[in-house]
């Protein structure tokens, strides 16, 4: 091998150790250790390490391992199944799980109808564009998805995104035609982004929004779709169209003039009805179908309510015709070229990572609680397809959303025919009850988005963020105030530039510690976390607790340099034993590059000019390749590279205990 150190060796070597007995300095000594050869890792080609590399990142889960040592038969059938998740429950399907599924799809329907009518217009799209989109996506994913619990239609966290960005631009009052076309073209390249991340296998990428960015956009959302919804509850007409909280209070105060008392005694009515409904749910969880129905039934209330009233009540507007019949085509209203192509391009691109963020994690909460797994690229493909087709059958952007799918998990949805039973409820609403819609209030439509958001303000995570992991509380508070104060998608773009920030930080500045000997053991841990442990005399023992790269070699080097200096005034003012050895412990560095061995290199010429010798304690097999490689190991020379910590100290102690 070349190597100029008797403890390194191939692989396949032998055995061999070298017993010394450790010489630390404890009360209890410690028993007799064995010196262990540090073994290189077997030969592998660079196809290989390519082929292993790229099946960890993108083939984790390794999705084939079913179809290994099948029949052609058997493997066309797990194919479908692979394909088709409906094929793995359905010859298991029988009549007692339709009934459940039956009974959990009408309740979802009674709230999907109204949600999904209120969720259009907070896209500022056509109410029937809303029930649009509980028909058709909920069929496809029934197909193609592997959540047994997930409910799919409109959520409120999109459509806000949707309404605000495309309203940024083109004004839904002023062309409507142009404002729908971009709609469905950004449910369009939602779609398609999606699919391609679970057909690549990228899904990864939505991992950029931490759980702390989210709790703060959604809450920041939750706040603003809030304040929105006071366009509809005081009876406002002329009502700012911008979604930052100064506008949109100015707004409130300024058009006093409009408010009407009708539409504030309605409206304050139906949210207190539904926010108590909601409160006994959440308290008395048994009680689920009582928040699950109040959606409806206020819509029905306030109907008849208004119909009676029709000649009195001038001040509440109404939703007004919706047109019978099933989804028309929208395949001829993609805008797929022109000067606002971009803006719907971006638009689908963000809404489409915040509905499969949801979706994605909707569907494992609740896959979690009843013992089975979601395949997260599947999901992604699922979600993706359903909003391409949607987007050609007049839907806007739809995922899974967690209020429907809790309340389908609590009546006791067994499958995702759930969501075939409610998409044929919507249906038959679509044909035939329609007119019935036509006296609906809009307040009670704010009414109910307010009641559906207001769940998003998750103030106990916030909390836990802040006594947790404060760079993680101030992502939440930027992704807040952000959505708050300057606009919704830039609100998190800052977010997502904070949590990046901070994986940038860990990468570049990555913790090291003094590690000291557990009295009686050959354990070493941190000094700082320990207060049983102790420095082992003319040893600094440091821990680097991170892989050693381009962006982070040369404060490494500094750092490490500056624990020597450190160490030698320690020893200087205390009058404690002359410092002899640094041991690095690579136990977590589980990679290098080039940039990190040249590191090494000069870490060890500096403390060499200080007499001191430099030791690397529990390499890792990919470290230890390329270290071998880029021959650094040979300048180790002997006795500078050890297995472990404890291993090490055992071994150069005895050596020096030999010495003259």
């Amino acid at each position: 091998m070349g190597l100029n150190s008797n403890r390194v060796e191939n692989f396949s070597g032998n055995e061999a150790t070298i017993i010394r007995v450790s010489t630390t300095d404890s009360t209890l000594p410690p028993p007799p250790l064995e010196v262990h050869r540090v073994c290189l890792p077997p030969e592998t080609t660079t196809f290989q390490k390519l082929k292993h590399r790229l099946s960890e990142v993108f083939f984790p889960d390794d999705p084939l391992h079913r179809f290994k040592n099948q029949t052609f038969l058997r493997k066309l059938v797990l194919g479908l199944q692979f394909l088709f998740p409906i094929f793995q429950w359905a010859p298991e399907y029988d009549l007692r799980l339709f009934k459940s599924d039956v009974i959990s799809g009408l309740t979802i329907a009674s709230l999907a109808i109204p949600q999904g009518i209120s969720y259009a217009k907070l896209a500022n799209l056509p109410p029937i564009v809303g029930l649009y989109s509980s028909f058709v996506p909920p069929l496809i994913y029934s197909i193609l998805g592997s959540s047994r619990h997930l409910a799919v239609g409109p959520v409120s966290i999109a459509s806000l995104v949707m309404g605000s960005m495309l309203s940024e631009t083109v004004s839904y009052s002023q062309e409507p035609i142009l404002y729908l076309k971009l709609a469905f073209t950004a449910t369009f390249f939602a779609g398609l982004f999606q699919a391609s991340l679970g057909l690549l296998r990228l899904g990864f990428v939505i991992d950029f929004l931490s759980k702390a960015t989210l709790v703060g956009f959604m809450a920041g959302a939750a706040v603003i779709v809030s304040l929105q919804q006071l366009k509809g509850l005081l009876g406002i007409v002329h009502f700012t169209t911008k979604m930052q909280f100064v506008p949109v209070m100015s707004s409130v105060f300024k058009q006093k003039d409009e408010w009407c008392w009708q539409s504030i005694v309605m409206g304050v009515g139906f949210l207190i009805f539904l926010l108590t409904t909601r409160h006994i749910s959440i308290r008395r969880p048994k009680l689920f179908w009582i928040s699950a129905a109040a959606p409806l039934t206020s819509v029905v209330l306030s109907t008849i309510l208004v119909f009676l009233l029709r000649s009195k009540a001038h001040g509440i507007t109404i939703i007004g015709h919706l047109p019978e019949g099933l989804n028309p085509p929208s395949s001829n209203m993609l805008y797929l070229s022109g000067p606002y192509l971009a803006l719907a391009v971006k638009t689908g691109i963000i809404t489409g990572i915040l509905s499969l963020t949801e979706g994605i994690a909707v569907g494992r909460t609740f896959a979690t609680m009843k013992n089975y797994q979601v395949d997260g690229n599947k999901e992604m493909m699922a979600i993706g397809l359903m909003n391409m087709a949607g987007s050609c059958s007049s839907c806007f952007v739809t995922t899974g959303s967690f209020s429907r799918s809790a309340v389908n998990y609590n009546a006791g949805a067994q499958t995702a025919i759930s969501n075939i039973v409610m998409a044929t409820a919507v249906l038959v609403t679509l044909l035939f009850l329609m007119p019935l819609f036509h006296y609906t209030p809009n307040v009670i439509l704010g009414a109910i988005i307010i009641t559906a958001v207001i769940g998003l303000i998750d103030y106990q995570a916030a909390f836990r963020l802040w006594k947790v992991d404060k760079l993680d509380f101030l992502a939440c508070v930027c992704s807040f105030v952000g959505v708050l104060f300057i606009s919704v998608p830039l609100g998190l773009a800052i977010a997502v530039g904070v949590s990046v920030f901070k994986i940038l930080l860990h990468v570049t500045r990555p913790n090291t510690v003094v590690l000291g000997n557990i009295p009686g053991t050959h354990t070493y841990q941190s000094l700082s976390r320990y207060s049983e442990a102790s420095k082992v005399p003319s040893f600094l023992i440091l821990a680097v607790e991170s892989p050693i790269y381009f962006a982070n070699s040369t404060y490494l080097q500094e750092r490490i340099l500056r624990w020597v200096r450190e160490e030698e005034e320690w020893i200087k003012e205390n009058n404690q034993s002359a410092l002899k050895c640094l041991i690095l412990d690579m136990t977590a560095v589980t990679s290098i590059d080039t940039s990190g061995i040249e590191a090494l290199v000069e870490i060890r010429k500096m403390v060499e000019k200080r007499s001191l010798k430099l030791v690397l304690a529990s390499p890792v097999g990919n470290v230890m390749e390329k270290l071998h490689k880029s021959e650094t190991l040979d300048s180790f020379g002997l006795n500078g590279l050890y297995m472990t910590v404890g291993e090490a100290v055992a071994d150069i102690s005895s050596l020096w205990k030999c010495q003259p």
